[in-house]
Parts: C-alpha cells; sequence; structure tokens
C-alpha cells in the first residue's frame, strides 16, 4: 500500500513532503508505530529525488517526530495527538434531528466483559460455554470454501437460498410456521427486521400499537420513524384487543412469551387479535423470540401459522438459540409486503453478510440446530426449576413467579413495597446483576418486579446469588 503524499510541481519538494508527514503525525493519521517507505521507494513512488526523501526523513527524525530502527526501518515517534476544534453538533443544521437521537434511552444495552458481574440476570442472553464451537467451525470452514468458489458478487437482499430453505424447514418443524422459501428475508437480527417493517409501514403520524409493559427498542424504533406508538395494556391473557385503537396500521405483540411479564396469549385473544388486525387493515408483528424452549404444557400455535388472510409478520433471530454476535434473524412475511420490505433491505445494507449465513445453513441442515437446542432446553429447564423451587421457599415473603412456560427468562411480582433503585445498587455491590421492570412499561402504570434471565448465569451460580439476594431484600424491603 502506498503513502498518500501529493506533490504539486516541481517548486519546494522538501517542503512539501515534510509539511504533509509532519502533519499527519500531529492529527494522528500517522499512527504512532507506523513504519514509513524507505526513502528508495518513496522516491519512486513520488518521482523525486531519494535525498530530499532522506533529508526529510532526518529533520522530522530530530524534530522527535520519526524514530529510525537500525536493520528495520523508519517509524512514526510516540506522540501525542494535536486536539483540532471539531464542529458542536449543535451548530449544525441539523441540530435539532441529532438532539432528538443523542436523548434515547438506552434499553438492555448488554455489559463489556471489563463491567460484567459475576451473577447476572441478565435477560436475552446465554452461556457462551454451550455453543457448539467445534459444530460451528467445521460449518464456517464450509461457507469459507462456498465463498472461494463463487465469483465474488453482491449477494441477495433476501438471503442466501441455501439459509432460506434450512430456515423455512427448521421453522415449520419447530413452531409450526406455515411458509416457503421465498417467504423469507434473512436480516440482521430481530431488530432489523423491526426496522424494515415498520419503513415500509409507517409514515410520520401512523399509528402503533404494541403491549405495554413491552420492549422498548421496539418503541423507541417506531418512534425514530415518526410514528405515534400508543401502549396497549395487557392481561393474563395477552393484549387487550378491544384497546387498539382505530388508524393503526402495525401491531407488535410477542404472543408466545410476553415481554417481559412472560405470559402466553390465550387461543381466544390470538383469533381476536387477527380479527381486529383484518378491520384495521393493519399488519401485525409476531415477535417469536425465544419460545423454541418450553417447559410445560402443550406447544402452542404460532400466530402466523393461524393467520388465514396474509396479516402476520413473523420475526425470528438466532441471538437466542445460538449467540448474539452473529446478528442473523428472519422474517416469514405476507405476500403484501414482502417485495416492499426487500426493496428495503436492498437500500439499507444490500445484504446480510454471507460468510454466517453459509455456515448456519450448514449448521441447520446438518441438525446442529436442533440438538444443540435440546442440550440448551435441559439446562434452561434445570435453571428454571431451581429459581422457581427458591422463589416459592426462602424468597416467598417478598416476590412471586408470573407463570411463565417457555423461554430463558421469568418476571417476579413484588408481593411488598421494596426499594428497586436500592436494592439494585446494593446487589451491584455483591456481583449480582438485577433488571427492574419498571422500565418496560411505557403508558401503562408500572408495577414492581424483577426480569430474572436464567439463560446466561451458570447453574451452580444461582443458589449463591439468590443468597445474596434474599440477604438485601430483608435490608430493604
Amino acid at each position: 500500500m502506498e503513502l498518500h503524499v501529493v506533490i504539486n510541481g516541481r517548486k519546494d519538494l522538501a517542503g512539501q513532503l515534510y509539511n504533509q508527514l509532519r502533519s499527519a503525525i500531529e492529527s494522528g493519521r500517522l499512527a504512532a508505530g507506523t513504519q514509513l517507505p524507505p526513502s528508495r521507494l518513496l522516491a519512486e513512488q513520488l518521482g523525486i529525488s531519494r535525498k530530499t526523501i532522506s533529508d526529510t526523513y532526518a529533520q522530522l527524525t530530530y524534530e522527535n517526530f520519526l524514530t529510525g530502527v537500525i536493520g528495520k526501518g523508519t517509524f512514526v515517534n510516540t506522540r501525542p495527538a494535536k486536539a483540532q476544534p471539531k464542529q458542536s453538533h449543535t451548530q449544525l443544521a441539523s441540530a435539532e434531528v441529532i438532539e432528538s437521537w443523542r436523548n434515547l434511552p438506552v434499553f438492555l444495552r448488554h455489559p463489556t466483559l471489563e463491567g460484567s458481574l459475576r451473577y447476572d440476570f441478565i435477560g436475552g442472553a446465554t452461556s457462551k460455554g454451550q455453543f457448539p464451537q467445534d459444530d460451528w467451525r467445521r460449518c464456517t470452514a464450509h461457507a469459507l470454501r462456498q465463498i472461494a468458489g463463487s465469483k465474488g458478487f453482491y449477494s441477495l437482499p433476501e438471503g442466501l437460498p441455501a439459509l432460506r430453505n434450512a430456515i423455512a424447514r427448521h421453522i415449520a418443524f419447530s413452531r409450526g410456521v406455515n411458509c416457503q422459501d421465498e417467504d423469507v428475508v434473512v436480516c440482521n437480527g430481530a431488530q432489523q427486521a423491526l426496522d424494515l417493517i415498520s419503513r415500509v409501514m409507517t409514515r410520520p403520524g401512523s399509528i402503533v400499537a404494541m403491549e405495554d409493559p413491552g420492549y422498548p427498542p421496539a418503541r423507541l424504533l417506531f418512534g425514530s420513524h415518526g410514528a405515534t406508538v400508543v401502549g396497549v395494556p395487557v392481561d393474563a391473557e395477552g393484549i387487550q384487543v378491544d384497546k387498539i385503537p382505530d388508524g393503526t396500521r402495525l401491531i407488535y405483540v410477542t404472543p408466545s412469551h410476553q415481554f417481559p411479564l412472560g405470559i402466553a396469549m390465550s387461543q381466544a385473544r390470538r383469533a381476536a387479535l387477527l380479527e381486529r388486525a383484518r378491520e384495521l387493515g393493519a399488519i401485525i408483528i409476531e415477535d417469536d423470540y425465544d419460545s423454541e424452549f418450553r417447559y410445560e404444557g402443550r406447544p402452542t400455535d404460532s400466530l402466523q401459522s393461524m393467520d388465514e388472510h396474509g396479516i402476520v409478520a413473523y420475526v425470528g433471530t438466532f441471538s437466542k438459540t445460538l449467540l448474539p454476535e452473529l446478528r442473523l434473524g428472519y422474517m416469514i412475511l405476507p405476500p403484501a409486503i414482502l417485495d416492499a420490505v426487500v426493496r428495503a433491505k436492498q437500500l439499507t445494507d444490500l445484504h446480510t453478510s454471507t460468510l454466517p449465513q453459509w455456515a448456519l445453513a450448514k449448521f441447520i441442515a446438518e441438525g446442529c440446530l436442533l440438538k444443540h437446542i435440546r442440550r440448551c432446553h435441559t439446562i434452561y429447564a434445570g435453571r428454571r426449576e431451581r429459581l422457581l423451587s427458591r422463589v416459592a421457599g426462602d424468597l416467598a415473603p417478598w416476590l412471586e413467579a408470573i407463570p411463565s412456560t417457555a423461554g430463558f427468562h421469568m418476571t417476579l411480582r413484588c408481593k411488598t413495597p421494596i426499594d428497586m433503585p436500592l436494592l439494585v445498587e446494593l446487589a451491584k455491590k455483591v456481583e449480582v446483576g438485577l433488571y427492574p421492570i419498571e422500565p418496560f412499561y411505557y403508558q401503562q402504570t408500572p408495577q414492581a418486579g424483577l426480569l430474572m434471565g436464567f439463560g446466561a448465569i451458570e447453574t451452580l451460580d444461582i443458589d449463591t446469588a439468590l443468597d445474596r439476594l434474599r440477604d438485601l431484600l430483608q435490608q430493604v424491603a
């Protein structure tokens, strides 16, 4: 790679070279430790004499911008970067728009490795130790071979045919979803799926109805598109359909494992929701984020499998079953919006990275995903039982579990008044991560409770963490 230096004309060649190199070093564009080209090579590149290059290097070395290492070459010295005044966002014509984005709250951000706690009940995260590294490594090697044999063109915005086929077969088997390969669109996690559907379904002022309490990133995303988000209350059967307002264009629900409460929507409520959406001419987004893990009772049908009118967009993710870092999700779209969403995706990112797509297609086709889900199901079932046992035992004076039969989080409702912010802060001091449910409420009156994820905490750590929680509850309740 050539060093970016521009020489104009034939006057003051040394001065031009000196000023450009010094400016690049002071600004940090040439980072400390960067090796500069040998004088002979740079002279050929710029079409000037080698002596000019050598003299400039010598001057910059004398001024401590460069350093020479015998037998290795000339390197940029370590220096503090020169601070350049940058324009503030308040000085831009789009200051108001930028400020609105800067003021958005941050929800459900996972901690970095350095900021993680020893015993963390965070939701939406899995134990990385359960991930089948050997199987995935083999599938990734297969993916590299597929890419090596390709022509190097951009791929399809809707995803690789092999992966779309694997997804269609998998969710038909595991969730009873009624779809063909051409209904599947691969995306970068469920959040991109929500973004793309919202882009083609809403305009500023459009009404979007969603469960309240509900998933804050979805609410914030819909709002960022200018939609008017209406929080619809949830009862023991799910979203209260009769309170979905007229004029609604989009309805977002989590029927199989309501987020964050964990309840499953009843069959009667599902039928009523489908009828209400048909009356409104609205599309329902069914976010089926973790219902592949079911522990008791009969499996519930997906809302999409009950849809006879093509009004349900089914959204799934592999972040919960595999790893969040993969950023792979999918949509099963009704014909009415399929083409529009595919075009929106092409404008957004052209297509999802093909390397993980090839790997995941083989991973699913060979049965590795189902094997992994079964193995994790056994582990999560044990953690869930341990958590329920403790809540029914020594934690019973303060907390009760909301009935939940799927996923890998449950919600505990407070039975007595608890200073929740104080509890959370005290828990951090003893290395326990707790997450109140109050921030998940939007327009409804919040209830006090805790969202207890058991996907990331190790089974043997649960009792130790709950012992510390019990001791803290005795102090603050």
